[in-house]
């Protein structure tokens, strides 16, 4: 990949760039704007080049959402126009015909548009029109085969954004890592995880496993899961259980209705749910974290959305204070580092999920290819 630093002379270019604003929003204002800060750098050394900048973003899954609070919570850093109407709109062709050096525009969700997640080349080449040159900096969209991704590079130069030139060179960080190494991996969706977990077995000194993905190693144990979320399918868990390097929570948070406890695994009734990991295990996860030197997290630990996130808190103020490099990725986990305000006591904190996840896999995503 070229860095955006190696784009030539800016002033005056009309810039398309790719961000990943696609953070959370309650009662219509922005609750964590951790990926709109990490775009930032790269759209202020836009600016200052003279740039004409074009913001491209989406938000939400439903292709119902607008970005309008997000171009408020925006305005916070740098003043920006934000435009309603479809790409296809004369308004959008004639306001950045307008659109003078040095100032930012931000499109409306990219996802109302069908030829995005279609990643047609009619659309693509309709949004590369908007610019001279394109900069991807959203890295945790990277996996995605989106016309927005992929599609605009194909018309016009693509260049790296400073926010994902950061990620892939920390991420990388993870395939010569320092031993001793442990890998925590939590959340949920087993079938997109197993990669990871057999990569590690091989990899990492040890490997905790967390969230909803502990449910099927216990479930495959022979033990009660009650209500737990669990898959079914056939991930080679048998296997996996005899390696020495694995590790299970000791002991679980449980609850059924209102009323919850920490127990055993094996001690889980029927009508209960896991919900989170229990403090003996965070007490025995603490320990092994002091010999480690490298460690890398991904996924909370418990059902952080339902307000069970005390043992992935109590997790991250151990690792922040561990003399061990880290490095913490997945939306859930990055959105309580941001709470905790320990960002800058992290060795390194991904705006990615799944990107993160199949970065780690694969040491690639489309979104990277189509800038080379």
């Amino acid at each position: 990949m070229k860095s955006i630093k190696e784009a030539g002379p800016l002033s005056g270019k009309r810039v398309i760039v790719r961000v990943d604003f696609n953070v959370p929003i309650v009662n219509g204002k922005v609750r964590d704007d951790f990926r709109i800060r990490k775009a930032l750098p790269t759209i202020e050394y836009l600016k200052n080049k003279g740039a004409k900048v074009i913001l491209i973003a989406h938000l939400g899954e439903d292709e119902k959402e607008s970005l309008e609070p997000v171009a408020k919570a925006l305005k916070k850093y740098t003043p920006v126009l934000f435009l309603k109407e479809s790409i296809f709109s004369q308004a959008i062709d004639n306001a950045i015909l307008e659109h003078k050096k040095g100032t930012v525009i931000l499109l409306e969700n990219i996802r109302r548009e069908k030829g995005e997640k279609d990643n047609t080349s009619s659309f693509g080449r309709a949004l590369s029109r908007f610019g001279d040159i394109y900069v991807n900096d959203a890295f945790s969209v990277s996996h995605r085969v989106h016309a927005s991704i992929i599609g605009i590079p194909k018309h016009i130069p693509g260049y790296a954004g400073f926010q994902l030139l950061d990620e892939v060179k920390n991420l990388s960080l993870a395939f010569e890592p320092k031993h001793p190494f442990l890998f925590i991996l939590g959340g949920a969706k087993f079938e997109t995880k197993v990669p990871l977990i057999k990569k590690f077995m091989r990899d990492a000194d040890k490997v905790f496993i967390g969230g909803a993905l502990m449910n099927t190693f216990f479930k495959t144990k022979g033990y009660e899961v009650g209500q737990s979320l669990v898959d079914e399918g056939n991930f080679g868990i048998p296997k996996l259980l005899k390696d020495e390097k694995l590790l299970l929570p000791s002991d679980v948070e449980v609850s059924f209705g209102k009323a919850h406890r920490s127990v055993s695994p094996d001690q889980v009734k029927n009508t209960e749910t896991i919900v989170d990991v229990g403090p003996k295990t965070i007490a025995e996860l603490q320990a092994v974290i002091a010999n480690m030197k490298f460690i890398l997290w991904n996924g909370p630990l418990g059902k952080y959305e339902s307000g069970f996130g005390g043992a992935t808190e109590k997790l991250l103020k151990i690792i922040a204070s561990s003399k061990a490099q880290s490095i913490i990725g997945g939306g859930d986990t990055v959105a309580l580092v941001d709470k905790l305000k320990l960002e800058k006591k992290l060795g390194f904190v991904s705006t990615g999920g799944g990107a993160t996840l199949e970065f780690l896999a694969k040491g690639t995503l489309p979104g990277i290819k189509a800038l080379k």
